[in-house]
């Protein structure tokens, strides 16, 4: 049923709910409150704590005055008191308050209380009203809806949609879990805290059991690539001008009995600085000697550009050729086409329909989580068909090999979720020679230390980075980006040469490249260079509200360091002392593992699960930060499921199996 037939929504209106994602009445019973309004308990003016919201009864003791404080804004206030104290109310553009509120009426208010003992747009009511004594939901909303049309919609929508059970009985019994329309009904209009709970773990469940059958179901599905024969690798290593680390000779390993068992789906997953490019190079050496072509997909032209550099060195003397195929450029194509080509590196580019290939046989993604699900499976689609079928027909995405490499060190836990699809190759460790970084945690009273230690790593002949937390200028008191490296350029450091990096920079790969190539000294950035080139000659890495990032992402950034011979370091700035302990991690630790799991126990998940960053479906009510109880009982429920009934075929499933397909639709079939 289009959700414009429900009452008081119509055609035009529709189209705000449309801007939601909410089409059919369905929609709207799964589109879950982000937060709720407790009206159960009416305190007195006295109990009222400042940044609590909560609801008090009260006598209006002033008459509401308005003032115009310029234009279109009018402010409207008034006094309200009861046995216990006094509270000022402030409303904006309120006019409707001059006649709601009458001298000497007795009200129930909801609000959040200031410190200075007043409030600001409480709504309220006779304490006849609806809302008192009720939660009361709070969705995502849009400009032009309010809460009151949105709790509208989902009364109607609840009352006229069906929700199906899609758990069967056994299940919900092993696991203590509520009927869906219970939980439907109770996630939306709870009778009280504990049925909200009791609702809320039970969604929980079922999302995050549907996700993890549907990728359990989606590896399984996997096309096999054609098998590869055993190659032998020593003339890759002996071209190396170093000895692979215990690390990397285990990937490549893996690597090899996957495409020699003629599947390969695997996720190399690294700590910055662990050699997977070495392990992508093995791979595309496998996939020549075994007379097909490979293709390396990188986020950046700049790191396209450093990865063809790096791999044409290693392999000129093992025959095998390298392209570029960037969005400028593209003088390759005929190469790869007719097969001369053998290792095709390039950005998005190389996903367009100008390039075509003679032999595809493996398909390499680096910094993974910078690409959709769609633009892996378009490039795999690029493949040739196996036997003595024509080259160049398109076959099927998955009919190539495929490896994601991916340097953000993620908890076991939360990647078994996020590459469900995937077998998981872990790489700890960092090549040998490599020095640990070095790094400190300062407070505001360091700074002209931390500046003149600066302008000495300069002048030693090395490159700082700095990063700040937000672009431009906030009332969030972050340091902003542009206006540091409009100061750091004008007075603190105007003797040297200052660049400036963020998402909105148009010419980003230009200004990495110059800093790369040495031209810049200093780089102010945010966190665009998480992901970055290899620029040996930077040493120091300064982060600006380090209290704002998240572990793990500072280990990022600091991994941006290091890359050379020369000592490098880390300053962290903090600008609230609390943090203290929690990036005191960031001294004790190199380990991006260990750092990660630290991030998950003090922080929780939230930062890793970026799901349109993994191309997976965004939670509608699972929150990892809070869920990871809930986590183990549905991938406790998901392996015993796949063990006793693989295909979900048993009759008591097939409500489960197409709530499994469906997600996987959404998901786009990946």
């Amino acid at each position: 049923m289009d959700i414009q037939y429900l009452k008081g929504i119509g055609e035009k209106r529709a189209r705000l709910f449309h801007k939601l994602g909410l089409f059919a009445v369905e929609d709207v019973v799964s589109f879950y409150p982000r937060a709720y309004e407790d009206r159960t308990a009416i305190r007195t003016i006295s109990e009222l704590c400042p940044g609590e919201a909560a609801c008090f009864r009260a006598t209006v003791g002033a008459p509401v005055t308005h003032a115009r404080i310029r234009q279109g804004m009018e402010l409207f206030k008034t006094k309200v008191f009861d046995g216990t104290g006094e509270l000022r109310l402030t409303f904006f553009n309120a006019p409707y308050v001059k006649n709601a509120l009458v001298l000497g009426g007795e009200y129930v208010f909801y609000g959040k209380t200031e410190e200075s003992r007043s409030m600001v747009n409480p709504v309220f009511e006779r304490e006849a009203g609806g809302a008192t004594g009720r939660i009361l939901p709070v969705y995502r909303a849009t400009a032009g809806l309010s809460q009151g049309a949105l709790r509208s919609a989902a009364r109607q929508a609840l009352a006229k949609a069906e929700t199906r059970e899609a758990l069967p009985d056994a299940l919900r019994q092993r696991y203590n879990l509520c009927h869906a329309p219970f939980a439907a009904e109770n996630i939306h209009f709870p009778q009280n805290a504990e049925l909200l709970t009791v609702a809320r773990r039970r969604l929980v469940f079922e999302e995050l059991l549907l996700l993890q059958l549907g990728l359990a179901a989606s590896r399984g599905a996997r096309v096999a690539g054609r098998r590869f024969s055993q190659t032998d690798m020593n003339p890759f290593f002996a071209a190396l001008p170093f000895e692979p680390t215990e690390a990397q000779y285990a990937a490549i390993e893996d690597i090899q009995n996957d495409c020699v068992g003629g599947s390969c789906s695997r996720l190399i997953q690294g700590d910055v600085g662990c050699g997977k490019t070495v392990v992508a190079a093995a791979a595309a050496y496998m996939a020549f000697r075994n007379g097909m072509q490979t293709a390396l997909m990188a986020p950046t032209e700049i790191l396209a550009e450093q990865h063809t550099r790096s791999l044409s060195a290693l392999f000129a003397p093992l025959g095998l050729r390298i392209g570029l195929v960037t969005g400028k450029k593209k003088k390759e194509l005929t190469g790869i086409a007719n097969g001369e080509i053998h290792l095709a590196v390039g950005t998005h580019a190389l996903l367009s329909e100008s390039v075509s290939f003679h032999n595809l046989g493996l398909v390499i993604t680096d910094e993974q989580h910078r690409f959709g699900v769609e633009q892996r499976k378009k490039l795999a689609e690029k493949g040739t068909p196996a036997g003595d079928a024509v080259p160049g027909t398109p076959r099927a995405a998955g009919d190539v090999h495929r490896i994601v490499m991916s340097a953000t060190p993620i908890p076991r836990t939360l990647a078994q979720i996020l590459y469900g699809d995937l077998d998981v190759t872990l790489m700890r460790g960092a090549p040998p020679g490599r020095t640990p970084v070095k790094t400190y945690v300062v407070g505001e009273d360091t700074r002209p230390r931390i500046e003149a230690f600066v302008k000495k790593t300069v002048a030693g002949g090395g490159q700082v980075y700095i990063v700040c937390p937000v672009i431009e200028e906030s009332e969030t008191g972050a340091a902003s980006a542009e206006a540091y490296a409009e100061k750091a350029a004008g007075e603190t450091y105007r003797d040297l040469r200052v660049g400036l990096l963020h998402g909105k920079t148009k010419n980003r790969d230009a200004v990495m490249r110059s800093f790369a190539d040495g031209e810049l000294d200093i780089l102010v950035a945010t966190t665009v260079i998480e992901v970055g080139v290899d620029v040996p000659n930077a040493t120091l890495m300064v982060v600006e509200n380090a209290e704002r990032f998240g572990l793990s992402q500072l280990h990022q950034l600091r991994g941006r360091v290091g890359r050379g011979k020369r000592e490098s370091h880390c300053v962290l700035f903090m600008q609230s002392e609390s943090a203290r302990e929690r990036l005191a991690v960031m001294k004790r630790e190199n380990d991006g593992f260990v750092i990660a799991e630290e991030d998950l126990r003090l922080r929780g998940p939230g930062d890793f699960f970026g799901s349109r960053q993994h191309g997976l479906p965004e939670f509608k009510i699972a929150d990892l930060s809070e869920d990871m109880s809930i986590l183990h009982d549905s991938r406790e429920a998901a392996e015993t499921l796949r063990r006793e009934d693989p295909g979900l075929l048993r009759p008591e499933h097939a409500a489960l199996r197409e709530a499994v397909a469906a997600l996987m639709e959404r998901m786009g079939g990946s």
